[in-house]
């Protein structure tokens, strides 16, 4: 029987590539401002919240803003990933997710997902994929975002699993940081230099096999 019982996704990433949407829309934003932003800059986006993001946009700003103005800076840029996240449909799953998720089921391993996407619950909607989760963290509940480990530990506790038999998957730094600080197997995906601290690392979810063989 596998030391493993649960696997805790990341949302964008892992699963979909929502990632690009969330650059479109800062760039709008960004745009509108008048500050320069570009994929490099994006990058130190990724695993952070969304007033976290904002202020690493505005160190590039001559302006300086209310607690109130970045608030409303903050939302308008969601306003406009929401309306960009209603194109996503089922096509969207990066390739091998949807087989490594069934492969989980089949094993009776849990599921859940931890992302710090307030907009999470749409995108696993609009990817038809809501019934293969037994948990999708609320967002709204978590008070510290990645690298904190608070949401993998929450989403461990909901699945009643001990952290330590829990595999989280991430694609980024800080999730990766998370993942370890709470006591589980983390899994990076994507850029090695960038989750380099991993258990183990993934080129992308193809090679899922590679969590399937820690599970037998």
């Amino acid at each position: 029987m596998s030391k493993y019982e649960a696997v805790i996704f990341d949302l964008d990433g892992v699963i979909t590539d929502t990632a690009r949407y969330h650059y479109l829309a800062w760039k709008k934003l960004a745009d509108e401002l008048g500050i320069y932003f570009d994929e490099v800059i994006n990058e130190r986006l990724k695993g952070v919240s969304r007033l976290e993001s904002l202020e690493i946009i505005l160190e590039r700003s001559q302006k300086q803003y209310s607690q109130d103005e970045k608030e409303y800076l903050a939302n308008k840029k969601n306003e406009y990933y929401k309306e960009m996240i209603k194109k996503i449909t089922p096509e969207d799953l990066l390739p091998g997710v949807k087989e490594f998720i069934e492969e989980l089921k089949k094993r009776g391993i849990k599921t859940a997902i931890a992302s710090v996407s307030k907009n999470a619950f749409t995108v696993v909607e609009n990817l038809k994929i809501k019934d293969k989760f037994d948990y999708i963290v609320d967002a709204n509940e978590i008070k510290r975002g990645k690298p904190d480990p608070e949401i993998f530990l929450n989403a461990a506790e909901h699945l009643r699993i001990s952290p330590e038999k829990c595999i989280g998957i991430e694609d980024s730094a800080a999730g990766i940081t998370a993942i370890k600080r709470a006591g589980m197997f983390a899994v990076g995906v994507g850029n090695p230099e960038t989750v380099k601290e991993a258990d183990l690392i993934l080129k992308d979810m193809t090679e899922a096999g590679k969590i399937v063989e820690l599970l037998d």
